[in-house]
């Protein structure tokens, strides 16, 4: 392509002052957050043609995966190899899955798309993504201020038909009312779903004989919450929780096999697939073989690399290596769950590099997957690595 994939569009700034109010009453609280400004002044284009193969690239993904865990589903050998705890092997054995499509109804790919316009996939959060309100509260009034299309306006009507198929009677997180993005997140969440939701702090809940109960003593049946469901193997509590969950006690959104989807081992699992010319038809082996990337339980690489967590997040236990193997940089910010869950091994692909605010920035595109429908792009900018110091910048789609 002769144009590029992304650019940083040239336009006058914002009033900061205004426009952090206005992003506050959209339900983006936290665009300046601990004294700094996460949200970036800035807007970046994509390319309409680019853009029409990320959603056709995601939707084929999403497919390809969601079979991938119907194979894998009831066979612990390869729970084990994909890193999912045991002490959850009874509850997803024991549950039905849920229609195909639909095994997460709320989840975000995380593409590097160079400025030639490739596109790969690094890794896909089909558990608990963050980014919401980003996408779908700030991303669609930043694009209007620049002239842009923002494919994320249906994000909401989505997110609406999703949990009006759910219907949870609570959202949780931890440390609700107190950690920032974790409660706005969850509030837009609720908001946009038009139900009566009830807030609740996943730190007061407790597991009386098998029955889920919020700090009033309330009992709790279907909730949707930002726990990463892997916890469940380390936390006080986590195997009263699974056993909850096992007997039918407590609903839980996303589903609890969307950690079949979250493990970073489960690209292991499709590569192997796909190298064994197993499982998927041939235009899915095409797909897998232009937009995934080499993934081995094992370093089996000659060139540059990349180790991380099959649970890892924001960053948090990624190492890059470079082409003669050695290790070149590593993330020190976010918490390395390496220590708990095994690594996974991936062919690395660099960030695309734009200029932004006269300093060079590492740019990841982020692209939601809700109720099974690819709907939203979240632009973050940070280094090499995107962890916990990232910046939020918008991505609009630069019509032609």
């Amino acid at each position: 392509m002769i144009k590029p994939a992304l650019e940083a569009l040239q336009r006058p700034r914002l009033n900061r002052r205004e426009a952090v109010v206005q992003l506050s009453e959209l339900g983006f609280s936290w665009a300046d957050l601990e004294g700094e400004e996460y949200w970036l002044d800035e807007m970046i284009a994509m390319d309409a043609s680019v853009y029409a193969e990320l959603v056709e690239a995601s939707s084929m993904l999403w497919k390809i995966f969601d079979r991938t865990v119907r194979y894998m589903h009831g066979r612990r050998d390869l729970y084990a190899l994909t890193g999912i705890p045991s002490i959850l092997w009874n509850m997803l054995d024991g549950l039905e899955l849920p229609p195909e499509g639909n095994i997460s109804r709320y989840a975000r790919f995380d593409f590097a798309i160079g400025l030639d316009g490739e596109i790969r996939l690094l890794e896909l959060n089909a558990d608990t993504p963050t980014g919401y309100a980003e996408a779908a509260a700030a991303t669609p009034w930043l694009c209007r201020q620049a002239g842009l299309h923002s494919p994320n306006e249906a994000m909401p009507h989505l997110l609406a038909a999703a949990w009006g198929v759910e219907h949870p009677e609570a959202a949780a997180c931890a440390a609700y009312g107190s950690h920032t993005e974790d409660s706005g997140t969850i509030d837009l969440l609720a908001k946009h779903s038009g139900l009566p939701i009830k807030m609740i702090n996943l730190l007061d809940l407790s597991v009386d004989e098998g029955v889920v109960k919020d700090g009033d003593g309330s009992p709790v049946t279907r909730m949707f919450a930002l726990y990463p469901k892997e916890w469940m193997a380390l936390d006080e509590g986590g195997e009263a929780l699974a056993y909850s969950i096992e007997r039918g006690r407590l609903q839980l959104f996303n589903s609890p096999h969307a950690i079949l989807l979250q493990s970073k081992g489960l690209q292991a699992l499709v590569w192997g697939l796909h190298e064994l010319n197993l499982l998927y038809t041939p235009r899915e082996h095409e797909a897998i073989k232009a937009y995934m990337l080499p993934t081995y339980t094992k370093p089996l690489f000659d060139g540059s690399y990349v180790s991380k967590s099959m649970f890892g997040r924001e960053g948090g236990s990624v190492k890059l290596f470079g082409a003669g193997g050695g290790l070149e940089l590593e993330d020190r910010d976010g918490f390395d769950t390496s220590v708990f869950f095994p690594t996974v091994y991936q062919k690395r692909a660099d960030l695309p590099e734009l200029e932004l605010r006269g300093q060079s920035y590492r740019i990841l595109t982020g692209l939601f997957v809700l109720n099974g429908v690819p709907c939203g792009l979240l632009g973050r900018a940070g280094g090499l690595i995107t962890g916990n110091t990232s910046h939020f910048v918008p991505i609009g789609v630069k019509e032609t």
